[in-house]
């Protein structure tokens, strides 16, 4: 087959809808824009989530607490059968193993290793993150395994003590003083 013979599939490519040409086009007159009215001017319409002035649903509703969303960290996920199934005794389990062997799609995720499954052969796994229930089965296989991602430790810091204000000090010291007068 040469190039000159490749033919897009029937449908594939639609011709652009011309508007405005006269009221034999179909699409004449108002250019399907409707009679008058805000949308029908040049420049017309309303921003996003307007509601003609009536209070807009994103103000109507109350907003509380926090998201995470914008931290959220994303981890590609692989379990010890697929690992199973793909690797043999005595391989090192990596993003880059794990990629040839296309267990994995998106390379700048790290990797978490989850427990689904058994494993019988012993390998080395040297991945992001890896449960609980998955190291206690590689290792109990004879393998090793190497957390890339340290956990964070929440940095324990003291409060402050509260100190009280200069007047407050003064009005006790005051009321030493008076008390011992009499």
């Amino acid at each position: 087959m040469e190039a000159r013979q490749l033919k897009a599939p029937k449908g594939a490519n639609k011709k652009k809808r011309i508007i405005g040409r006269g009221t034999g086009t179909g699409k004449g007159g108002t250019s399907g824009r409707g009679h008058n009215g805000q949308n029908s001017r040049s420049g017309g319409g309303v921003r996003p989530g307007f509601e003609g002035g009536q209070m807009p649903l994103y103000r109507r509703l109350a907003r509380r607490g926090f998201s995470n969303y914008p931290f959220k960290k994303e981890y590609a996920i692989i379990n010890l059968i697929d690992i199973e199934s793909k690797f043999t005794e005595g391989e090192t389990v990596n993003t880059a193993t794990l990629k040839e062997k296309g267990l994995l799609k998106k390379v700048k995720l790290p990797v978490k290793l989850l427990g689904n499954g058994e494993i019988t052969k012993k390998l080395t796994i040297e991945v992001a993150k890896i449960s609980a229930s998955a190291r206690e089965k590689i290792e109990k296989a004879g393998g090793t395994v190497t957390a890339t991602e340290k956990k964070q430790e929440e940095p324990q810091t003291e409060k402050p003590k509260k100190t009280e204000p200069k007047k407050a000090k003064a009005e006790k010291a005051e009321d030493k003083d008076t008390a011992e007068k009499e």
